[in-house]
């Protein structure tokens, strides 16, 4: 028996695995972009919640790029929270100057809800 076989009727290359000829399929390649910590989270998501999704997303080509996305939007809306509560709460440099581990207190607060938000809407969704 050949150890590959082409079959013209759907242009697909086999290759002898055992008794069995299998195809012989490679996903697309796919650009490399970083991925940050949002991004892990949420392959993270996908490989146990999502596998359908997960598996697309890898077959296509398209997984990498869309953790970067992702990643990079749930970056923007966190510092975008953070600052919005902060100001909302007069957390300033005044504050900061003033009082120390208050600014600290009142910054990891605020730091811990604008995290929660973002995994809600973004992350675990």
């Amino acid at each position: 028996m050949e150890k590959q076989i082409y079959d013209e009727k759907n242009g697909l290359w086999y290759e002898l695995h055992g008794d069995y000829y299998l195809p012989c399929l490679l996903a697309p390649p796919e650009e490399q972009h970083p991925i940050g910590v949002w991004g892990q989270r949420h392959l993270r998501y996908l490989r146990q919640h999502r596998k359908a999704l997960y598996t697309e997303l890898q077959i296509t080509g398209k997984l990498n790029g869309y953790l970067a996305d992702l990643d990079e939007q749930a970056e923007n809306m966190f510092l975008e929270l953070v600052k919005q509560m902060a100001v909302r709460e007069n957390v300033t440099e005044q504050l900061k100057a003033k009082d120390q581990m208050l600014w600290v207190q009142r910054m990891n607060n605020i730091r811990d809800r604008a995290m929660e938000v973002v995994n809600n809407d973004l992350i675990y969704v």
